[in-house]
């Protein structure tokens, strides 16, 4: 059943997400271009309406069909709960408090049905600071996740590279098929210039399902790895929220201040700024593959790229805006 799922999957997705943008269009659910957006005309959101409970019921079938990942029973349950909180938001904001309060109990579900044998900080830490850093981790990878889907084709290539980078280790393989075809169904839709966009509703539960892996993916001793393969998203993430902390702006609101935003303001296409953080991607994958052998090193180089990649999108913007 697990090859049939995995087939499936992609022309399942791209058939939802083409039957879902159709409802949206009728219902005419739509993100209308503001100052803080990157497009600019009225484009349908909610394609996680598809994208999400294909991959929970595929996850859900994998897990009959072959050994099942730690935590997965109640994952996989919460990660629906926040799918149903983010189409809410989808259709009209919710208080960030609100949203905020239930990503954490969430994460706190996930968190609590770990294997106690499970170390994600390699046994430095006791159990409950373990934990409690996990959750952390977690509950800001699931809303900076949310943060960085600011562009066309961005999350497909990033949830892309990650199971990519988790099928390269041997780690968690029918999934990380499972979420590439998935990914790629989307894409069809998602490509610039975007037809339909993600959504809360995709989004947040990507960041929850992903988040989850990258801590099962350290709790089995290859927490290089896990720090490496997310690094561009979260070096990006936590500088901007750092940036707009520091200035007293109000972080858990919309913006376009991320790296890869200003690239794009500046005159880049969205498919540009998106195929350049594939590269990027990839780059991080080969270093976290050889972080099986050489941890420090691979860190190292993984520091590097990601630095450079900031660079380099920044550098790209003062160069177009001082041509003007």
């Amino acid at each position: 059943m697990t090859a049939l799922v995995v087939l499936l999957a992609l022309p399942t997705s791209w058939l939802a997400v083409g039957a879902v943008l159709r409802w949206l269009q009728r219902q005419q659910i739509l993100d209308h271009p503001n100052e803080r957006s990157s497009h600019r005309r009225p484009t349908p959101r909610g394609g996680g309406l598809a994208v999400t409970p294909i991959l929970l019921i595929g996850l859900t079938l994998l897990a009959i069909d072959c050994s099942s990942l730690a935590g997965e029973r109640a994952v996989l349950p919460a990660c629906a709960l926040l799918l149903l909180l983010s189409w809410r938001d989808d259709r009209a904001s919710l208080p960030a408090g609100l949203r905020f309060g239930l990503q954490a109990v969430a994460v706190a579900v996930g968190i609590l049905s770990l294997p106690a044998p499970m170390q994600i900080f390699q046994g430095l830490l006791p159990l409950w600071a373990d934990r409690l850093l996990g959750a952390i981790a977690w509950l800001w990878f699931v809303n900076l996740y949310n943060f960085m889907d600011g562009i066309d084709g961005i999350t497909v290539i990033e949830t892309s590279s990650l199971a990519a980078g988790f099928a390269l280790l041997g780690q968690f393989i029918p999934q990380s098929v499972l979420l590439i075809a998935v990914s790629l169904g989307f894409l069809r839709w998602n490509w610039h210039p975007a037809k339909i966009f993600l959504g809360d509703s995709g989004s947040i539960p990507l960041g929850f399902l992903l988040g989850w892996l990258l801590l099962l993916l350290a709790g089995g001793g290859h927490w290089a790895a896990a720090l490496i393969l997310p690094a561009y998203y979260w070096a990006d993430a936590t500088l901007t929220l750092l940036r707009r902390a520091v200035r007293g702006e109000k972080i858990w609101q919309a913006h376009r201040q991320h790296a890869y935003q200003r690239a794009v303001q500046a005159g880049a296409g969205h498919d540009q700024v998106t195929l350049t953080i594939l590269a990027i991607n990839l780059l991080l994958i080969g270093a976290a593959w050889w972080s099986e052998a050489q941890p420090w090193p691979a860190l190292g180089l993984a520091v590097v790229v990601t630095g450079a990649s900031l660079f380099l999108f920044s550098r790209f913007g003062k160069q177009r805006r001082a041509g003007k």
